[in-house]
This record gives C-alpha cells, sequence and structure tokens, in this order.
C-alpha cells in the first residue's frame, strides 16, 4: 500500500487523491474522538507558560533537587508522601512557573545579557573557584553532573535568571520607605509594656460537683471524634541483621587468639617510652659521636658540644605507633633504659637516640577478653553472609513456609506483635521495639492480610520480612470505655468556664474603676507587676499568648487571658513607651531593610499575577505526578 502511494504522489492527480485521502482520516479521527491528541497537553509537559514548556524533566530535577536540599537542612529523608503533605510538589511548580512568567515578560520587554556578562558571573561565581581562588572546571563540571545539566543548558539558565534579575530590579530597585511604615514597624518591634495582674487558680473556681450521666453523655457526643480508637494491625517480623545471625560459638580458640595478638593495643596501655635524640650532618660524625659514648662520654656532653640546649634534646614520650620515623621508632623500642643506639639513618638524616624511661605494656590477658574478640570476629562473619541468608530465607518465602518456621531453621527470633497503631504504639500507648519500627509500620499500614511482602533493608544492611496476620479497624469508642477520662475533660472545662466568667466580671470592675489591689484581695489573689513586656514574649507566669492579649488592650484598660490549661490571669495596663526612631542605627536600617524587601516581594507578587493573568497557564496535573513521583 505505502508503494502504491508513494507511486501516485508523483503525479499532480496522485497527490490531489492522497490530500483528500489523509483528510477524511483527520476527520474521521476528529468525529471518534482521537482529536484530543492535538488538543491536550504533551505528556512530556508540565505546564505551559505562555509561549514557554516546562517539561517533565525540567519539573523532576527542580523537585528533586529541593528535597535534597531539604534533606540536607533538616538531616532526613523527605518520602514522596510527606513532600506531598507539605506541597513542596506545589511549591516548587509556582516557582517554575513564576520564573517562566519572568523570562517571558524579559523577551516581551526585549531585555537582553551579553555572553560576556555571563561568563563572568560564572568565572566569578565563589561556588566555582579552587583552593587558588580562580575558577576550577573540575568543580563546575561536578556541579554539572549533581544538577544534571549540560554546560549549554546552564549557561541558557544562567542568561534567564540574570535577566529575571534585572527585570526585577527594574520593577522593585531603589524603593523608597516612608517614614510611616517605618515608625509603624518600629512601634510595633520596640514596644514594651507594664501590666498589674493576678492570677485565677482552678480553686477559686469554687466546688465543682461531679456531672450526671445525661451531663457526661452530652459532653461526649458533642466530642465523640477525640476519642477515636486507631486502626490496629497484627504483626510478625523477622529481623535479619549481623548481630543476629553472629554464632560467637563458632569462632575458633586459634583464631580469637590471632585476632587478640593483632589487636593488643585495644586491651590495655601500649608500652610508652621517653627519648632523647641528637642529629648530625653525615654518618661519619654520628659515628664518631657514638664512639665517644662507648668511650664514656655522656649523651648530654655530645649534646653540648652540638650546641643542643637540654630543651631541644628532648624528642619526647610516644608509643611506637605515634612515631613518625619508624627507623628512629625501632631503634629506640629495641634498646634497654639509659642506653643510646647507634647511629641511625633517620628520615632527616643520621641520628643518636637514647631511652631514658620506659613505662611498660599493661594489657589485659586474652582470658578475659576472649569472649568479646569472639563476638567481635562472628559480626564481622556476619556481615559478610547476610547476603547469602537472605536468599536461603527467600527461597523458603518463594515455597510458602511461615515466618516461624523460617526463623526456627535459621536460629533468628520472630517478634509477634497482636496490636501496633500507625505511629507504632501498642494499646497501652507505650512504643513497640521492633527493628527499623516506623519503617516496618509504614509498609505494613500499606500491605494487607496474605500479602507476600517484599523484606527491608534496614540502615545496617540488614533485613526485615513481615507479615500483617490481622486488622482491627479503626472504630469510635464508646462512652463506658473512655469515662474516666471524659470526666475529667469535663471537670477542666468546667473549671475553665467558671474561671473566664468569674474574670470577665472582675475585669469589669476594674474597667469601672475599681483599685486591683481591691479586686484580687477579694478574689483572693496577690497583685503581681510585669514591666519591661515585649511582644509575644512569655515573662514570669504571663504565657507568650497572654503577652500578646495584653498587647491589645489600650493602656488604662483591663483585660483577662488564659495563662496555662487551669489557670486564668486578669490584667490592666499601666503603661506602654515606644523608644524613638533613630535612622542611623544598625537596627533601624534592618528595619527599613526588611522593610524595603517585603514592599519590593509584594511589587514582583503583584506584578507576576498580573501577566501570569495575561499569559494564561495551564498545569498538566498527570505529568506533574509522573515528574514527581505520584500514582498516575
Amino acid at each position: 500500500m505505502l508503494r502504491g502511494l508513494r507511486n501516485a504522489g508523483q503525479s499532480l492527480v496522485g497527490k490531489v487523491i492522497i490530500a483528500i485521502f489523509f483528510g477524511l482520516l483527520i476527520l474521521s479521527f476528529a468525529i471518534w474522538g482521537i482529536g484530543d491528541i492535538f488538543r491536550t497537553m504533551p505528556p512530556s509537559t508540565v505546564a505551559h507558560v505562555g509561549k514557554t514548556d516546562i517539561s517533565v524533566e525540567a519539573m523532576r530535577t527542580a523537585y528533586n533537587n529541593e528535597l535534597q536540599r531539604l534533606g540536607r537542612q533538616f538531616r532526613t529523608v523527605i518520602s514522596p508522601e510527606q513532600a506531598r503533605a507539605f506541597g513542596i510538589d506545589q511549591q516548587v511548580l509556582s516557582n517554575l512557573v513564576n520564573e517562566a512568567i519572568m523570562t517571558e515578560e524579559a523577551k516581551k520587554l526585549g531585555l537582553s545579557v551579553s555572553d560576556q556578562l555571563v561568563a563572568s558571573s560564572i568565572l566569578e561565581d565563589p561556588a566555582l573557584r579552587g583552593a587558588d581562588g580562580q575558577f576550577n572546571r573540575a568543580l563546575f563540571d561536578q556541579m554539572l553532573r549533581n544538577a544534571s545539566m549540560s554546560e549549554a543548558g546552564f549557561v541558557r539558565e544562567q542568561r534567564n535568571a540574570m535577566t529575571r534579575i534585572h527585570l526585577a530590579e527594574a520593577i522593585a530597585g531603589g524603593l523608597t520607605v516612608p517614614n510611616a511604615a517605618r515608625e509603624a514597624l518600629n512601634r510595633y518591634t520596640s514596644e514594651r509594656r507594664a501590666a498589674s495582674y493576678f492570677v485565677l487558680t482552678p480553686a477559686m473556681a469554687g466546688e465543682v460537683p461531679a456531672p450526671t450521666n445525661d451531663q457526661l453523655q452530652s459532653f461526649f457526643n458533642e466530642r465523640r471524634g477525640a476519642f477515636q480508637a486507631p486502626e490496629y494491625r497484627a504483626l510478625s517480623a523477622l529481623a535479619l541483621d549481623a548481630a543476629a545471625a553472629a554464632k560467637p560459638e563458632s569462632v575458633s580458640d586459634a583464631d580469637a587468639r590471632q585476632r587478640y595478638e593483632q589487636e593488643k593495643a585495644k586491651f590495655g596501655t601500649p608500652e610508652r617510652r621517653t627519648i632523647q635524640q641528637i642529629a648530625f650532618p653525615s654518618q661519619e660524625e654520628a659515628e664518631a659521636a657514638f664512639n665517644k659514648i662507648k668511650e664514656g662520654a655522656t649523651f648530654e656532653a655530645v649534646a653540648e658540644e652540638r650546641n643542643i640546649s637540654p630543651q631541644d634534646l628532648e624528642l619526647g614520650t610516644f608509643t611506637k605507633s605515634e612515631m613518625l620515623d619508624p627507623a628512629v621508632a625501632d631503634a629506640a623500642f629495641s634498646i634497654a633504659e639509659g642506653t643510646t643506639s647507634g647511629p641511625v639513618a633517620g628520615r632527616f638524616g643520621p641520628v643518636l637516640v637514647r631511652v631514658t624511661k620506659i613505662e611498660p605494656e599493661s594489657v589485659r590477658p586474652f582470658e578475659d577478653v576472649a569472649g568479646d574478640i569472639r563476638k567481635e570476629i562472628a559480626l564481622a562473619n556476619a556481615k559478610t553472609q547476610i547476603e547469602q541468608i537472605h536468599d536461603a530465607i527467600e527461597d523458603l518465602r518463594a515455597s510458602a513456609r511461615p515466618l516461624a518456621d523460617i526463623a526456627k531453621d535459621k536460629g533468628l527470633t520472630l517478634v509477634q506483635i497482636p496490636a501496633i497503631d500507625n505511629k507504632g504504639l501498642d494499646k497501652s500507648g507505650n512504643a513497640v521495639a521492633l527493628t527499623d519500627r516506623d519503617a516496618v509500620v509504614k509498609a505494613a499500614f500499606a500491605s494487607d492480610i496474605g500479602v507476600d511482602n517484599e523484606p527491608l533493608r534496614t540502615s545496617d544492611g540488614g533485613y526485615v520480612w513481615y507479615d500483617v496476620t490481622g486488622i482491627e479497624p479503626s472504630r469510635e469508642k464508646s462512652l463506658d470505655e473512655v469515662r474516666d477520662q471524659v470526666a475529667n475533660l469535663w471537670r477542666e472545662d468546667e473549671i475553665a468556664k467558671r474561671l473566664a466568667d468569674k474574670a470577665r466580671g472582675l475585669t469589669e470592675r476594674l474597667d469601672k474603676g475599681e483599685a486591683i489591689e481591691t479586686v484580687a484581695q477579694e478574689a483572693g489573689a496577690p497583685v503581681k507587676n510585669a514591666a519591661d513586656l515585649a511582644r509575644a514574649t512569655a515573662k514570669d507566669d504571663l504565657s507568650a499568648d497572654a503577652v500578646t492579649r495584653i498587647f491589645s488592650v489600650p493602656v488604662g484598660k483591663a483585660g483577662n487571658t488564659a495563662t496555662g490549661v487551669d489557670t486564668r490571669a486578669v490584667f490592666k495596663v499601666a503603661s506602654a513607651t515606644v523608644p524613638p526612631l533613630v535612622t542611623t542605627t544598625p537596627e533601624a536600617q534592618r528595619l527599613e531593610t526588611q522593610l524595603r524587601n517585603g514592599m519590593g516581594d509584594d511589587l514582583i507578587n503583584e506584578y507576576i499575577a498580573q501577566i501570569r493573568k495575561d499569559l494564561g497557564v495551564t498545569i498538566n496535573q498527570q505529568a506533574l505526578r509522573q515528574a514527581t513521583g505520584g500514582e498516575l
């Protein structure tokens, strides 16, 4: 057929016929709905921003880079589920869209950056300079590999970024901060208040009788969702790690003794020697000096002849392994205390060495440390055998052997957990002891009864096999199950209501002009004074929220606020002071910079929002999920 079409296409009539044929074919696609392929976004594109496309690969790279950055910042691994819960995917996409909007607008305005300026920005980047302070090509190539970018792609992104910066500076650069804004921010951050207050305690709420059944039932019904029993799962788990697989009893006495001799220093204090040294410019002079010592001259006399002070004579006290020169170490540790070695060909020339003091080694006998050595050897052996044991267990799993039988066959411990919730707690609220508990719990709650689960790799190189053996669904608890808890909560709520009502009445009396000392005395509470209160900052027995409430009340007026779970403060604002704004101080300049940055960000965001509306932005949710590892 294709050959016939090619032959027909050689003539004018044939070309017309072929055109009609393909026209009808395309029309039939449209009729049957295939025309959607011409209207929908390509699967490789996450978003259209005007004429700019954000590809799946660009989104994936930016998303992974952000996860790695956050992981380094918080020293943890952020899972895809956590990333979606925190909205990281949407934040990254929003940033890419904003960059595309600014790039589109820069093109529209004809903004550009010269090749020379782009090259200079790369060459002068401190992150790309080596130890000599110059541009380092190797660092540049490594950065490209880490970012999964080509050199041309990086240069293009650098040019676009610089263009966006120039546009942003044109929009928000050189802003003048109004004096009124500086004064307002100075007042907000620098204002200090003083207040007199007294605290109402639970005892001041009066006698609270036990709730009736109707009161308790009504209270429970209003808060039934707070008394939810979580879903529990029963698990069987088999952990394989080096400690579990190690068999110290299988280590022979000969192997343990060999390790003991090799690592004797670990089991005590090695021998240390205090050493003196005289260096010579030639082997002949060293031999001549040694002959003098053999004939009766002292080591110190030889040193004095060579103008070596007693301080310079001392080399120090060392173990043999601590000495830098192996030849000198061998000589020093081969002679008796108080004797001098013959000429030694040291690393820095010939020397004579004398030992002035020997501190003998103190090593625990083999019998005392044999058990620890066997455990250490067995642990090292087990680490090399883990993969073999893993494969053998997987073979047994493939033959439908229960975990209990496998554990018994391999000499491992099977952990059976009757109930665990998705936080790793049992029904008493205690943490369940389980290897890599968080990972196992997460995997178990994503599995089901009877599912043949893949083993989990642990952080120390081991494995955990697990089976879900039972599921107890989440449910609402009955009042009888939580009666004591509900009764305590009811009592706390009743006390809080009584204290709030009492505080409201006392506040009204203060606002009518009564002295706080009189009102506090009748309430049975001492008056306290708090000075130099800073906004949203706790002080004494006033919580941060209580201080914030004090700042919301005019000077001379009264108010009340909770200061804890079961206490309430009644206060009267005595004064409010604001230091004058001195524009030349570092603090004032910091405030001005803060305001200018905030105003600039607002301007740029408004600008981007308008351009986004004009350009139009289309998001492909399927491609977004593909880029971020979400389910399709």
